[in-house]
């Protein structure tokens, strides 16, 4: 039975955005908050935000879904992902869900949609959370984002993404590398044709310019790990220089996933800058 300041996590349902399926949770009451993944393979809205969601009870509502290309969520006829298809398709399934206005929270390449949809939905977007964001103006690929669009679908390959991910090596558990190859190799196919090299120019892609930047208006929260490979701390700190209403909170001895590795510190940094409900 669950408990009742906590929301009930039921089986993710199935939206039609712009004729395509998007699988997406959908859990709580209140405030609407989308959640938005990273590009490692095998990575779904569920399996990034679920404790999240849990976490911080069913005050908010929070919609997390696999985007275009992940988990249970198809490319659309004559797509290949891409920044702009990922951002038009958040902006239309928070449109289907009726949501008139929103919070944002993103990882990683997640970041960089949440910075793109409140450039372009200045209306309905009312907070931007981006962690370990990409997205910032010149930040180049890094060897280990590199290597992790490249990771091959497996044991091998989740093990050596999961350990690029973490500082803490003790979070690469014999658990989390078979769930994470599973995911791998059930998503392998549409996968593989999102980021083939030159990988270089799909970094490029989810690079916001200054001038999108400078135009946005909902407040932005950064939270970035200071011991980040994937998407180095340096590489985000232009963010700075663009936003109009922005902060910046870093963690110690933490890698590419805050949520995972200080989830109370993520938690509350979360709580706090969306507001109390």
């Amino acid at each position: 039975m669950s408990s009742p300041d906590l929301p009930t996590v039921t089986e993710p349902e199935t939206v039609t955005v712009g004729g395509s399926p998007v699988h997406v949770m959908d859990v709580g009451a209140g405030p609407a908050v989308l959640m938005l993944h990273g590009s490692g393979p095998g990575t779904t809205g569920s399996g990034a935000w679920t404790a999240t969601a849990q976490a911080l009870g069913a005050s908010w509502r929070f919609v997390a879904p696999d985007q275009a290309g992940f988990g249970r969520t198809p490319l659309p006829p004559g797509s290949r992902g891409g920044l702009r298809s990922w951002t038009e398709q958040a902006a239309g399934l928070m449109d289907a869900l009726g949501a008139e206005q929103y919070a944002v929270v993103g990882h990683s390449m997640g970041g960089a949609v949440a910075l793109a949809l409140a450039a372009a939905r200045p209306r309905q977007v009312t907070h931007v959370v981006a962690v370990s964001t990409m997205g910032a103006p010149g930040a180049p690929l890094s060897p280990d984002l590199d290597a992790i669009w490249a990771a091959p679908a497996g044991p091998a390959g989740a093990r050596d993404m999961l350990s690029r991910l973490v500082l803490d090596q003790a979070l690469v558990t014999e658990p989390a590398v078979a769930a994470r190859a599973a995911a791998m190799e059930a998503g392998a196919a549409a996968f593989a044709s999102l980021f083939p090299p030159p990988r270089a120019r799909w970094s490029d892609d989810l690079t916001l310019s200054a001038e999108t930047l400078a135009g946005i208006r909902a407040p932005v929260l950064l939270v970035h790990g200071a011991n980040d490979r994937v998407t180095p701390l340096k590489t985000a700190l232009p963010l700075l220089d663009h936003l109009a209403d922005v902060r910046l909170h870093v963690l110690g001895r933490c890698g590419h996933v805050p949520a995972l590795e200080h989830p109370h510190a993520f938690r509350r940094l979360l709580s706090g800058f969306l507001g109390p409900r």
